[in-house]
């Protein structure tokens, strides 16, 4: 690593580190809203701390949490594996908060209800049907208060039309049209009560008729009961919380993202919270309130010196932000001194989960949570803290006002983290993608989809700038189809390099042209990346220079196997890094290529035999003569084992290679015409091999096919290449269809007696008895001699 020689940040003790030797790293950082020079407090300059917020786990995370957590987790690679830094991360999850309490109760008293009203029979009951009735009636009046209060089951539909007349249109909008967050809130209201109207009308067995009205039962039932809750029974809302902690943790490793080094979850950190609490009031900026909340005091805080909301300096006074950071179940009057004080732990009222404290039953507030956990577990001074965008203002700026309210002492302010990260949002024509707008696909959906995979998810962060937000287009989509499929391309050539060459013992005694400018690019380009790394982890610069030199090395004129493989190996240890192979290695210096460029092991014994019969027949085709003997002798040659003998997995390989070594026989004792034998061996790549998610890409004398699985790339230029063909195919008929009619009006004009040609024109009235036109419709001079 090159010595530090630039400026460390003022907040970074002088005693750090004097002769550390440290990257000439810059990170963008939020505190300061620039590229800051990056140096950890760590003495050594060896490791940093890392806090992560992580999910809120009460449903399934969507493609917004894979935008930011792997995001997080290619930074995390690079510090790690590029940098060298060792890296303690630490991450929370929240198993407790207003929306855990909201929905776990009101899935335990939906559960409840069920098993009250189980159905005897294929029937709902009838007073199913009455509570239903009054849970859709609360519904509307909530959420949908414009409808008349009157409206009935049959007029539902038309009530609606008339009472959002004017924004109906933009809620009903349909896929990729721009629509606002109140049009998207609509249009979920709108679509449940439409979907329980049509359970009541029709109410079917009980679970569908359940599935229909489930969304209007639980806001009514939690509405009815909620204070019936007992608030030292924690279990109610832990089993939620802990299986979508599960779930989550599972689509993580799915997306390859690595776990944390600490996970921290604030039910179990309860006792650390009260005593942080109780420090922020001892030293003034904390206050407790005859309801048993305690508020952090921002008044007292920035009297004292400090600076409040350092983040987002300009939502400082935005009600609606502070509203949502307070939580849903905090919403009405309070007993704090100011509108912009926050609560730092909370009275818990009848139905809600409550632990004892000093200010009596209660629970943390959102961002005193992880103050708490943080601290205890890394200390006074955070290197890194990183989430979502949208956790900036309130919750980040929180955090930081309440930590330093807890570490500093009078006349020594201390800096709580040194550097925030926060990674752009993943945006659905131009929206945060929201559980509560229900304008999200989870990560299970995604991954279960032929669209995306990890790799693919991973490479379209990775093009991107990881503080920007995306908009996922066509456009993108293409780009990362394109940049996946180039990388398959290079890895599998390189590696077909690699099985016919023996690079740890052959050496090159002198570089040719080629090698010599490709080694010099590969320079470049390790330069390159360093400068781009050290840019705030320049991903998608690094992307590209990744692109531009497979491109240099396909277009080299003839360079050794070598040095086409010394750069495989190199790109190979960058996109290891970046997180893009899960079976990766970076101890092994030697690995080519990423998992996914071999066809299933299943396929092997058949696929490669009839890629290789194929090739020999392909090359007796071609010949001047065709030697049908030799045919039929590489089809004899060849030993299959009875069918009963192979795998279930196997067999569709199997019955393709069999079919095709009894056509090529049949072929072969016919003396069919060359173009029969090589018209099956394109049947064989073209549509049974591919049918099987296997391509055989031909290649010039004597190089044998290439065997390799299909991917987007492979699938899109054949689709686009098809489309191309069939417009062409198209073009072609209507335009023999339009000379064929061309023709056919000649020929009928051919038939026409010459003297009463102009006749059957309307442009002349008069002609002579040569049937010449004499005078034309409006009464001129007909045709001139």
């Amino acid at each position: 690593m090159a010595s530090n020689s630039h400026k460390q940040p003022p907040w970074i003790p002088p005693e750090a580190h004097p002769d550390s030797q440290l990257p000439r790293l810059k990170v963008y950082n939020s505190l300061t809203k620039s590229k800051d020079d990056f140096v950890p407090v760590d003495p050594t300059g060896k490791t940093v701390t890392w806090y992560a917020c992580g999910p809120t786990v009460y449903e399934d995370a969507h493609l917004g949490h894979a935008k930011n957590y792997i995001s997080t987790d290619i930074i995390r690679r690079i510090m790690r594996d590029y940098f060298g830094f060792h890296v303690k991360f630490v991450m929370n999850t929240t198993d407790i908060d207003d929306k855990i309490i909201l929905k776990g109760r009101q899935q335990y008293l939906l559960a409840r209800f069920k098993q009250e009203h189980a159905a005897k029979g294929d029937s709902v009951s009838d007073s199913v049907l009455a509570e239903a009735k009054a849970a859709l009636r609360h519904y509307i009046g909530k959420n949908l208060p414009s409808l008349p209060r009157d409206t009935s089951l049959e007029t539902f539909s038309d009530a609606v039309e008339r009472a959002y007349k004017e924004n109906a249109d933009a809620a009903m909008a349909k896929q990729g049209e721009v629509v606002t967050v109140a049009d998207l809130l609509l249009r979920a209201h709108i679509e449940t009560a439409r979907s329980a109207v049509e359970a009541l009308q029709a109410p079917g067995e009980p679970p569908n008729f359940f599935a229909k009205t489930d969304d209007i039962l639980l806001p009514y039932l939690d509405a009815l009961h909620a204070a019936e809750m007992d608030s030292n029974n924690h279990r109610i809302y832990l089993e939620l919380s802990q299986k979508f902690e599960h779930r989550f943790f599972e689509d993580m490793n799915a997306l390859n993202v690595l776990a944390p080094d600490q996970l921290t979850r604030v039910t179990e950190y309860v006792p650390p919270i009260i005593r942080f609490v109780e420090k922020i009031i001892a030293n003034g900026f904390g206050y407790a309130t005859p309801d048993g909340s305690v508020y952090f005091d921002i008044d007292s805080f920035e009297k004292a010196g400090h600076s409040y909301a350092r983040l987002e300096p300009w939502n400082k006074n935005d009600r609606s932000l502070q509203d949502d950071g307070e939580g849903s179940l905090s919403k009405g009057r309070s007993m704090k001194r100011n509108d912009n004080h926050f609560a730092l732990w909370k009275a818990s009222k009848p139905g809600e989960p409550a632990w004892p404290s000093p200010w009596g039953h209660g629970r943390p507030g959102w961002h005193i949570e992880c103050s708490a956990m943080a601290s205890e577990v890394i200390g006074r001074a955070i290197d890194i803290h990183s989430g979502g965008i949208d956790l900036r203002f309130p919750h980040h700026d929180n955090e930081l006002a309440q930590s330093e309210a807890y570490w500093s002492t009078p006349g020594c302010q201390v800096q709580w983290t040194n550097y925030f990260i926060h990674m752009g949002q993943l945006r659905i024509r131009g929206l945060k993608m929201s559980k509560s707008l229900k304008n999200y696909t989870t990560i299970r959906t995604v991954l279960s989809q032929k669209e995306w995979s990890a790799r693919s998810l991973r490479i379209c962060f990775l093009l991107m700038p990881w503080q920007d937000g995306i908009e996922v287009t066509d456009e993108l989509m293409k780009a990362v189809v394109g940049w996946e499929g180039k990388l398959n391309n290079f890895f599998l050539k390189s590696l077909d390099l690699w099985k016919h060459s023996n690079p740890k013992t052959t050496t090159i005694q002198e570089h040719s042209i080629a090698d010599q400018q490709l080694l010099s690019a590969w320079d470049k380009a390790r330069a390159d990346v360093d400068t781009a790394l050290c840019d705030s982890f320049n991903t998608s610069a690094v992307m590209r220079i990744l692109s531009n030199l497979i491109t240099e090395s396909n277009s080299a004129e003839a360079p050794s196997d070598q040095t086409v493989i010394l750069l495989a190996q190199w790109v190979t240890r960058i996109i290891t890094i970046f997180g893009l192979d899960p079976e990766g290695d970076l101890s092994n210096p030697d690995r080519v290529g990423w998992s996914g460029l071999d066809i299933p092991a299943p396929a092997k014994p058949y696929i490669y035999t009839a890629s290789q019969l194929r090739d020999q027949v392909r090359t007796l085709a071609f010949s001047n003569s065709v030697d049908y003997t030799t045919i039929a002798k590489l089809a004899d040659e060849i030993t299959i084992e009875a069918s009963t003998l192979v795998a279930e997995s196997s067999k569709p390989y199997y019955q393709v290679l069999q079919q095709f070594r009894t056509n090529i026989k049949t072929l072969a004792a016919q003396q069919a015409p060359a173009r029969d034998l090589l018209a099956l061996c394109d049947q064989l790549r073209d549509v049974h091999l591919w049918n099987l998610g296997i391509y055989l890409e031909d290649r010039n004398n004597p190089q044998p096919s290439l065997v390799r699985p299909l991917d987007k790339l492979l699938i899109e230029t054949r689709a686009e290449r098809e489309l191309a063909s069939t417009a062409k195919a198209k073009a072609k008929l209507e335009q023999e269809a339009r000379e064929a009619e061309k023709e056919k009006q000649l020929h009928e004009r051919g038939k026409v007696d010459p003297l009463l040609m102009f006749r059957a024109s309307d442009e002349y009235s008069e002609w002579d008895e040569s049937g010449i036109p004499t005078v034309d419709a409006a009464g001129g001079c007909g045709v001139q001699e």
